[in-house]
């Protein structure tokens, strides 16, 4: 899965699948975005592999009080992914769309409805919680193996 900025500078891959995809509707996601919601593949950034550019981090504050820390490209500042304080630098929420057939991911939960615009009408089958969730009760057996090993357990 290849992405990228929208200027062309930074171009990623993912060389493996995502642990799981977000789509977040917290009223901090909907602030940064401008809309109403943000998608978010989350993966081990070991597995996340630039090709050309150097994208630059941008710490910004987050609702936690903990901050996240954004890499955008450096020249249209198109925020590509970030890291929050829950898996650091070692996992990185790459924004789906930028990638290059992003259109095609759907997301596997959507997370924060309790603040979902109410214009926004999810699938009669989305999995969807009011706020966030335990993974060892959404996320693969796969998924929690990896996230295990990459926090070094």
């Amino acid at each position: 899965m290849k992405g990228g900025c929208t200027c062309g500078s930074v171009r990623y891959e993912l060389t493996d699948a995502p642990l799981i995809v977000h789509c977040c509707h917290c009223t901090w996601c909907q602030r940064e975005t401008g809309s109403a919601f943000a998608v978010n593949a989350v993966i081990e950034t070991s597995k996340v592999k630039v090709h050309s550019g150097q994208p630059e981090a941008v710490v910004t504050p987050s609702n936690s009080g903990s901050g996240q820390t954004i890499l955008r490209c450096p020249t249209c500042h198109v925020a590509l992914w970030s890291h929050y304080r829950g898996g650091g630098f070692k996992a990185a929420f790459v924004r789906v769309g930028t990638m290059d057939a992003g259109h095609t991911i759907d997301p596997d939960i959507h997370i924060y409805t309790s603040t979902k615009r109410p214009w926004v009408e999810l699938p009669e089958h989305a999995r969807a919680v009011p706020e966030f969730y335990s993974p060892a009760d959404v996320w693969p057996a796969a998924s929690r193996r990896r996230w295990a090993e990459m926090m070094g357990g």
